[in-house]
């Protein structure tokens, strides 16, 4: 049984589509409503998920709600909360998103909602695709995936707590942290894999793309993060611009010792090196 009494999504992409979906199969007769900002993605939305109840209007879509989740580019969550904020609301809103980057995100729009009706507290479920997209959408997407919850001195316990049941109701890995620990983090488990699969993807193929031709599952696993949205993808490494930068860092001085080691031909010195990498990548849970 939840506790929600009706969900808001905002914007139908793949992890909107996706949320519909998982709340559809593991909480059976939940009210869903769909906000799309565009009508011609409300008739999609209408086609896909016949289910729900999908609008263009913010306020027809947050009425009465008692769980919001923002899934939009961060850039755009400000906006869309202003829009929400100015609604009238139930008392026992939460409004949460699912966004790649907490610091930036939670101090834009904790403030929003301070004077309101309802709360805010962030969300990230570690879970997605490169691909993009309501057509994409699967209510598998959530099974077992982390979910950071990144509550601040203002999050009331019994929101968390609420926050807390539904992402567990849906198969998620719960884990708290601060939005400042999440961003450091994230940095080092998805922005840096992001950022060097495409270094990797354009040292490899920017002077001769006709090597792909000889290309097998090494180079398609290591790059296939690449292929994502690049508009969404440099909102979030601009918002985490930070924790990047020192991300990366880190790993072009570990590019020049493998650099060194090679011009200097030092074997044992690379089999130390490729083995330290080994027992790090072993600590890694099975799926």
């Amino acid at each position: 049984m939840s506790i929600e009494r009706s969900i808001a999504i905002f914007s139908p992409g793949l992890l909107g589509g996706s949320l519909v979906k998982t709340i559809q199969q593991r909480i059976p007769g939940m009210e869903i409503r769909v906000w799309a900002r565009r009508e011609d993605a409300v008739q999609e939305v209408r086609r896909e998920l016949p289910a729900v109840i999908a609008s263009t209007d913010v306020a027809e879509t947050i009425r009465g709600v008692s769980l919001a989740v923002l899934c939009m580019p961060i850039q755009h969550m400000p906006d869309i909360a202003r829009q929400i904020a100015s609604c009238e609301l139930a008392d026992d809103l939460i409004v949460t998103d699912v966004g790649s980057v907490k610091g930036s995100v939670v101090a834009a729009l904790e403030p929003i909602f301070a004077g309101t009706n309802a709360a805010f507290l962030g969300s990230h479920p570690m879970a997605g695709s490169q691909r993009t997209g309501l057509a994409h959408a699967s209510g598998d997407l959530f099974h077992r995936a982390a979910c950071l919850l990144t509550p601040t001195a203002s999050t009331q316990r019994e929101h968390l707590d609420r926050l807390r049941a539904f992402w567990i109701k849906l198969g998620c890995r719960v884990r708290e942290m601060s939005p400042q620990e999440h961003d450091h983090c994230v940095a080092r488990i998805s922005h840096l894999p992001h950022s060097m699969a495409v270094l990797t993807t354009l040292a490899a193929l920017s002077e001769d793309a006709g090597v792909l031709d000889s290309s097998a599952g090494g180079f398609r696993d290591t790059t296939r993060v690449a292929g994502g949205d690049p508009a969404m993808w440099a909102g979030i490494l601009m918002q985490n611009r930070t924790e990047v930068m020192a991300a990366l860092q880190d790993a072009s001085a570990v590019m020049r010792e493998l650099l060194e080691m090679l011009q200097s031909m030092d074997e044992e010195a690379l089999r130390r090196f490729l083995t330290q990498a080994k027992a790090l990548r072993d600590l890694l849970p099975a799926v």
